[in-house]
């Protein structure tokens, strides 16, 4: 028997084929789809590796539908992901953070059983300062109509709870660019290998740990929040004299993946709660391009992902860019934040 002097080195490809044989989760087009995104995840990380040097660094000086300013690596990490997934025939329609309505897969491309979200480049306040920044996306199954055919493609058809999501990932461009994605049996972790252009299995069943010593929030909001949301703050900054009895270590990226990548890897709680500045708004963050495809990855992980009311894969969305409050990460400080805001009705 010949003797491998390296070690085997498992290729995304080869990973979603291996799932395919042992779990039979994912179908051709699921897996076009996922490599297809990692592909595109390989573009955009190389202009964001660019920077000042592409060009690609400042404002486009546009608005999205959001009514927030767009970088331009906003509208250019937007353009990668639509012309890498429209011709595939793996999707019949796609949708953006950054775009008002759905992006319906031309006439002229066949039209595939699965919907495309993402939030094409999350953290863009850290583009400019070199801190780490990521891409999210999200994947439901087209719904098929009374007859059991998925004929046209409409808004109302993305309007699906988490729980229904077929696969989540996100990509965050760090150090090294990573590769995070779950098909609903767990969660494994790929890693850019630069010289080959191959995303290769790095860490494989990511586990978060239930308990933590370190919370996600941004402070400077502190007093616009609920009770309950500062009930548990303060309680964390009390340390060890505290009600808690332990000391906590604060810590926040503003950058969504960058911050749920380190409770990936070793624990903490993430918090972007309702403000009352805002009260008609249930939060910051969008449901369906950031809180619903994190709280897929968090809960493969073993973690937990609430609204501090209800498990978020549980909600219902009512429109598009549906906001929510995120409260996700270690299993039982997550429980622990939503059961303050429950017994504060």
């Amino acid at each position: 028997m010949t003797q491998r002097l390296t070690p085997k080195r498992i290729s995304l490809t080869q990973y979603l084929i291996e799932q395919q044989r042992s779990h039979g989760n994912i179908p051709a087009q699921l897996r076009l789809l996922i490599e297809v995104v990692a592909r595109a995840c390989k573009r955009i990380s190389i202009s964001v590796n660019k920077g000042a040097l592409g060009g690609v660094l400042g404002s486009a000086e546009t608005e999205n539908v959001q009514g927030e300013m767009q970088k331009k690596l906003d509208i250019i990490a937007n353009e990668v992901l639509i012309e890498a997934n429209e011709w595939g025939g793996h999707l019949a329609a796609m949708a953006s953070e950054e775009m008002e309505g759905i992006y319906v897969v031309p006439n002229r491309f066949p039209q595939g059983e699965y919907l495309l979200l993402f939030d094409p480049l999350d953290g863009s306040s850290n583009i400019d300062v070199n801190v780490s920044i990521g891409t999210i996306f999200s994947v439901l199954k087209k719904p098929e109509n009374s007859a059991g055919a998925t004929v046209g493609v409409s808004e109302a058809d993305f309007l699906q709870p988490g729980s229904q999501q077929a696969a989540a990932g996100y990509c965050v461009y760090g150090p090294q660019t990573m590769l995070v994605l779950t098909v609903g049996d767990g969660v494994a972790i790929f890693t850019l290998d630069r010289e080959e252009g191959a995303w290769l299995l790095t860490q494989d069943g990511a586990k978060i740990p239930e308990d933590t010593k370190e919370f996600a929030i941004n402070m400077s909001n502190l007093r616009h929040w609920a009770p309950p949301m500062q009930r548990y703050v303060e309680e964390c900054l009390a340390g060890s004299t505290g009600p808690r009895g332990k000391d906590f270590n604060m810590r926040w990226i503003a950058s969504m993946v960058a911050d749920v990548h380190r409770i990936l890897t070793r624990g903490g709680v993430f918090m972007y709660p309702w403000d009352r500045r805002e009260p008609k708004k249930a939060g910051k963050l969008r449901l369906m391009y950031e809180a619903n495809p994190m709280a897929f990855i968090v809960e493969q992980a073993g973690g937990a992902a609430t609204n501090a009311g209800q498990r978020i894969l549980d909600l219902q969305p009512t429109a598009l860019h549906e906001r929510v409050s995120v409260i996700l990460g270690s299993k039982n400080e997550v429980e622990r934040v939503t059961a303050y805001h429950r017994e504060n009705g």
